[in-house]
């Protein structure tokens, strides 16, 4: 009875460290940002790169690294994810982003360079892009639905193509590039909050000017509803996610996990694979656990357990999975997490090999 309570306790501690660590300096910037995707910027335009149709050098390599610069969590993510796939970006390019999003940002490659080992931050790199892209295409594969293919142009004219003649051109683009920075900065807690507070407020003044002076009504309206739709399908079971990867995290036997963690071998990696894709890490927060709290760099576990890892705990989460079941639904959420287990796994082994 006592662990129970405790445990419980665990969950709200989590919960309640996420809800003030992320909803005001990660989630609401990229909910605005996802109702922007759905509402802005036309169906003709995400299907330019995000397509199924689209050229396949084109629409993986865009997203398999344009979250470099995203210093977001597998939750934060999630937002954006939806607002592409809903504006109908192709399954494989789209997984592509989901993955790739959290995995690759620079901030996280550069702490597990100079904290594990240049080794293992490279490792991490290359490895989170091949994943980017092949778990994109076995998605695609799955499950091509050839989304837009039998649009119409009424429904591919949004408002990027009906206010084309009235916005300038440098307008939407700006918009995103705020909401973005906003993200950027104000995510990361290493940026101290005496320079955070003025920049995210010039930025946020000038989003909000350059939307009040070319932006009509019904746009911000349109804007809004897309936003409280992806809010409405993505934070209950979210909360609901961070609460149960708490409890679930009083149980974790990490002096049983290390023993086991201890090789190279298939299981080895496969339940780092396990650990990182279950369990809820924070930006950032991955580097430490593997370092410290699993001993790598004191040589309690394994490189390929490490490896693996990190290539799945920033993608995927509890929290993650039960979110993304709203989105895509239950097989493909299902296929996502399993590709990645695989991958995160079949990766570690190799790098286990090789060192």
């Amino acid at each position: 009875m006592v662990d129970l309570v405790r445990a419980l306790w665990s969950g709200l501690e989590q919960l309640g460290e996420y809800l003030s660590a992320h909803v005001v300096t990660c989630l609401i910037p990229a909910f605005f940002i996802a109702g922007a995707i759905a509402a802005v910027i036309s169906k003709r335009t995400i299907l330019k790169y995000f397509g199924s149709k689209v050229k396949k050098w084109i629409s993986y390599g865009v997203a398999s690294v344009s979250g470099a610069i995203l210093a977001v969590c597998s939750c934060t993510i999630l937002p954006m994810f939806a607002g592409i796939y809903k504006r109908g970006g192709g399954i494989g390019p789209a997984t592509t982003f989901l993955y790739s999003g959290p995995a690759i940002n620079i901030l996280a490659i550069t702490l597990t360079a100079s904290v594990l080992g240049i080794g293992l931050g490279i490792a991490r790199a290359v490895g989170a892009i091949v994943m980017s892209v092949v778990i994109g295409l076995i998605m695609a594969a799955i499950f091509n639905r050839g989304r837009g293919e039998a649009s119409t142009p009424a429904m591919e004219a949004g408002p990027e193509e009906t206010s084309s003649k009235k916005r300038p051109w440098y307008v939407n683009p700006g918009v995103f590039v705020a909401l973005v920075l906003i993200l950027v900065i104000a995510a990361p807690s290493y940026i101290p909050l005496y320079l955070k507070v003025p920049i995210v407020t010039a930025l946020i003044i000038a989003t909000a000017a350059l939307v009040k002076s070319h932006y009509s009504k019904d746009e911000v309206h349109t804007w809004g509803n897309e936003t409280w739709w992806i809010v409405k399908k993505i934070v209950p079971v979210l909360l609901i996610g961070v609460f149960i990867t708490g409890v679930i995290g009083y149980f974790v036997p990490y002096d049983v996990v290390k023993s086991v963690m201890g090789g190279n071998l298939v299981l080895s990696c496969f339940i780092g694979s396990i650990i990182g894709a279950v369990l809820y890490m924070p930006t950032l927060l991955e580097v430490p656990i593997v370092g410290t709290i699993l001993g790598y760099s004191q040589g309690v576990i394994g490189a390929g357990p490490a490896l693996a890892l990190l290539l799945a705990g920033p993608a995927v989460s509890l929290p993650n999975m039960l979110s993304l079941w709203r989105i895509i639904g239950a097989k493909k959420t299902g296929a996502y997490i399993a590709l990645v287990v695989i991958f995160s796994t079949l990766l570690g082994v190799i790098f286990g090999m090789i060192l």
